[in-house]
């Protein structure tokens, strides 16, 4: 018999399991089985959950739309200009003028009339057409303002710089706004109170 013993693996080398292996059972490939379709099932909602994470990126990053044109106040879009001065129509209250004026819409909504007033207590104001009225851009309105003298001593002798007041409203605000009418209105007012309240001793 020789005194050399068992092998021993050497330096850098390996010694290889060869016992016989069990062969693998019928729980085992079920496991294999379950564990596949697990790791595919996870690969699969993690590609969905990037790709969801993706799209909320793109979608947080795209380019905002501008936000659609906001309604103009309705004093920005009104003018209100003197025309002429009206003979006063047979059988007209007595100290009573007419005059037309213009109403013109530039932009924007429709917007209503529903008022028409001025400055002085002694004067009343009524408009033809009958308030509420509207009128529509691009389309101007001629309005037809009759002024009666209902108390002379409540009434300036000459008439500097006087206005209109009308009462606006669109689909954005109701607004009150002043209209200076220009020079021709204030003679044609200046000449009109002083012809109503010549003879009443005011």
């Amino acid at each position: 018999m020789s005194g050399i013993g068992s092998l021993e693996p050497g330096e850098g080398t390996q010694a290889w399991d060869t016992a016989p292996r069990a062969p693998r059972g019928r729980g085992h490939v079920l496991l294999s089985s379950l564990y596949a379709r697990h790791r595919r099932a996870a690969l699969a909602l993690a590609a969905v959950a990037f790709l969801l994470a993706g799209g909320g990126y793109l979608y947080a990053t795209r380019p905002q739309q501008p936000p659609p044109p906001q309604v103009p106040y309705p004093a920005q879009v009104v003018t209100v200009s003197y025309l002429r001065e009206r003979a006063a129509p047979p059988g007209a209250p007595a100290r009573s003028f007419r005059f037309d004026v213009l109403l013109s819409v530039a932009s924007g909504p429709p917007v209503a009339v529903t008022q028409v007033t001025q400055p002085y207590a002694g004067l009343s104001v009524a408009a033809a057409p009958h308030v509420p009225f509207r009128t529509k851009a691009g389309a101007p309105r001629k309005i037809t303002i009759t002024m009666q003298v209902t108390e002379c001593g409540k009434v300036p002798k000459d008439a500097g710089m006087p206005f209109l007041e009308v009462t606006l409203r669109n689909t954005r605000a109701i607004q009150i706004q002043s209209f200076i009418l220009g020079p021709r209105y204030a003679q044609h007012l200046s000449h009109a109170l002083k012809v109503a309240c010549s003879n009443s001793g005011r």
